[in-house]
C-alpha cells in the first residue's frame, strides 16, 4: 500500500549549495577585498603596550612580573605572549571577509603532540584560549609570521626563511582545497597520525620528529605525579611548593574546591563523571603555565584512588578570547548564546572540539563568581618541537605540517569551501601574506624592543 499522507519534507526542502557554488562564492569574495589586499598591515592608532598593560590589569598582580620575565627572553617569547597585539592589528587591516572556526592563537609553538584515547600519538593544534570565530586568513597570518620570526631568531638566512613561510601559505591552499573535495564526514574522521607521517619525510626531518616523539612519549601523568608530588606520613598525595610557579591554594578556595568539582561533572561526559567516582581529590594548588597566559588563575588537582593510583586534572582560567575583545571578530548567535549562558570556559571547549581532530575526553568547564575556567588531563603524552632548534630543511618541513594542519581544523567549518575559492591556486594569496608576515615580523621587533625599555627589569632578564 502507497502511504499517500503529505510529505512535510518534500514541500520545504532544498538542494544544499554544490562545491562548484561555493567555490563561486569565495571567488566572488575577491571583488570585495582583491587578493593582493591581504599584504596591506595598517599601523594607524596602534598601542602595542596599552593592550598588554590592559591585559596585565585583569591579571594575578604577583604573577604579571614573570609574565614580563618570561615575555622578555626573546623575539619569539615575546611574539608568542602578544595574540591580543596581533588581534587588534589584524582588525584594522583588510579581510576576505570569510569567516571559519579559527584558533586564535595558531603560531607554532601551540601545535604539537598529545595522545589520542586510543593512545595513538597525535600531531595537531594545542592550543584553544584565544579560539571564536574569524576570517581564516587570521589564523594562516599569525602562523606565517610566527615562522618568520621564529627563523629570524635563529639568525637563519633570510632566503630559507622566506622559503618557509611562502611553502606553509602554500601547503595550507593545497590542504583546504583537498579538504573541500572529501565528505564532511571524512573531514571530520581525518587526523595526522605522528608516527605514521615519519617514513614520508627526508631524513633530517625524520630524526626530529622521533626525536620530539620519543619526548611526548615520557611526558605522562605518571611521570608528572612523581615530579610534582609526595605522599605525607598518611599517604595523601600533596604538591611540591615551588613559589611562585607552584603554590598551594587559599583556604577559601579549598572550601569551594569540591562545588568546582561537581560543576566541572555537569559539563563533562556521563562516563568521566562515572571514572571520577573511583578517585577522592587529595590536593590542589596554582601553577604557572605558558609565556602569554602567566597570570591566569591555572590549578593543578590530583585525584587519588584506593590503589594510591593518582590522575591529574589542569583548570585554566578562560577570558575572552583576543579575536572578539581586540579584533572585533563577529560571532555567530549560537556561540555569543554558548558564552552568555556558559561562560568563556565553554567557548574553548567548544572550539577544540570543532578545531582538534581527536579531543581530550576530559575536556569541561565550570564558573564561579567572576572568573571561567575549562578543564583537562595533565601532561597525557603532550609535547612539541622547537622550532628554534630545527635544521633549515625540517625547519620547512615543521612549518608545511603546521599549515596543513591548520587546514585540516578550517575544513571543518562551513564556509571552508568558500575558502578555497578565494585563495584558488595560492600563487596570489602566498605572496601577499608573505609580505604581510615579514613586515609584521619586522613590527613585532620593534614591538619588543620598546617593551624592553619599558620594562626594565624585564630588559635586564633578556640581556
Amino acid at each position: 500500500m502507497t502511504d499517500a499522507s503529505p510529505d512535510l519534507l518534500a514541500s520545504i526542502w532544498t538542494h544544499p549549495p554544490s562545491r562548484d557554488e561555493l567555490i563561486a562564492v569565495g571567488r566572488d569574495a575577491r571583488r570585495v577585498t582583491p587578493r593582493s589586499n591581504l599584504a596591506r598591515l595598517v599601523t594607524d592608532g596602534r598601542d602595542p603596550l596599552g593592550i598588554l598593560n590592559q591585559q596585565n590589569a585583569t591579571r594575578v598582580p604577583e604573577l604579571v612580573p614573570l609574565r614580563t620575565e618570561r615575555m622578555s627572553a626573546s623575539a619569539f617569547a615575546f611574539y608568542r605572549g602578544t595574540a591580543a597585539i596581533m588581534a587588534a592589528d589584524l582588525g584594522r587591516s583588510p579581510s576576505s571577509g570569510i569567516h571559519v572556526a579559527s584558533c586564535g592563537d595558531a603560531h607554532v609553538a601551540n601545535f604539537g603532540f598529545f595522545a589520542s584515547p586510543q593512545r595513538t600519538l597525535l600531531f595537531d593544534l594545542n592550543d584553544f584560549d584565544e579560539s571564536a570565530w574569524a576570517p581564516w586568513e587570521w589564523d594562516v597570518k599569525r602562523l606565517v609570521a610566527s615562522i618568520v620570526v621564529a627563523g629570524q631568531a635563529t639568525s637563519r638566512n633570510p632566503a630559507i626563511v622566506q622559503d618557509a613561510a611562502l611553502a606553509a601559505v602554500r601547503a595550507y591552499a593545497r590542504a583546504i582545497t583537498a579538504a573541500t573535495r572529501k565528505s564532511p564526514l571524512q573531514r571530520y574522521h581525518e587526523h595526522f597520525d605522528a608516527n605514521a607521517t615519519i617514513t614520508s619525510m627526508d631524513p633530517e626531518s625524520r630524526r626530529a620528529l622521533r626525536a620530539a616523539i620519543r619526548d611526548a612519549e615520557k611526558r605522562t601523568g605518571e611521570r608528572a605525579v612523581r615530579k610534582l608530588t609526595e605522599a605525607d606520613a598518611g599517604g595523601r598525595l600533596r604538591f611540591i611548593e615551588r613559589p611562585p610557579t607552584m603554590t598551594h591554594v587559599s583556604l577559601e578556595l579549598q572550601e569551594r574546591v569540591h562545588a568546582f568539582v561537581d560543576g566541572y561533572e555537569a559539563s563533562a561526559g556521563v562516563d568521566i563523571a562515572m571514572l571520577l567516582q573511583h578517585y577522592t581529590l587529595a590536593d590542589i594548588a596554582r601553577r604557572v603555565v605558558g609565556v602569554g597566559s602567566v597570570g591566569t588563575r591555572c590549578y593543578l588537582a590530583v585525584f587519588q584512588d584506593g590503589a594510591d593510583n593518582a590522575l591529574l586534572i589542569q583548570s585554566k582560567e578562560a577570558v575572552p578570547s583576543v579575536l572578539i575583545q581586540f579584533g572585533g571578530a563577529e560571532q555567530p548567535p549560537e556561540l555569543t548564546e554558548i558564552i552568555e549562558a556558559h561562560g568563556d570556559g565553554a567557548r574553548v571547549v567548544s572550539l577544540q572540539r570543532i578545531l582538534q581532530a581527536m579531543s581530550d575526553p576530559f575536556l569541561g568547564h565550570l564558573r564561579e563568581p567572576g572568573s571561567d575556567f575549562y578543564v583537562r588531563q595533565f601532561h597525557d603524552m603532550k609535547g612539541g618541537i622547537d622550532m628554534e632548534t630545527l635544521e633549515d630543511r625540517p625547519f620547512s618541513v615543521y612549518a608545511q605540517s603546521c599549515a596543513a594542519t591548520l587546514a585540516r581544523a578550517h575544513s571543518q567549518s562551513v564556509t571552508a569551501t568558500a575558502v578555497a575559492g578565494y585563495i584558488g591556486n595560492g600563487r596570489i594569496v602566498g605572496e601577499s601574506i608573505l609580505e604581510w608576515a615579514m613586515a609584521y615580523a619586522e613590527l613585532s621587533r620593534k614591538d619588543y624592543e620598546a617593551f624592553l625599555v619599558a620594562e626594565p627589569a624585564g630588559a635586564a632578564v633578556s640581556a
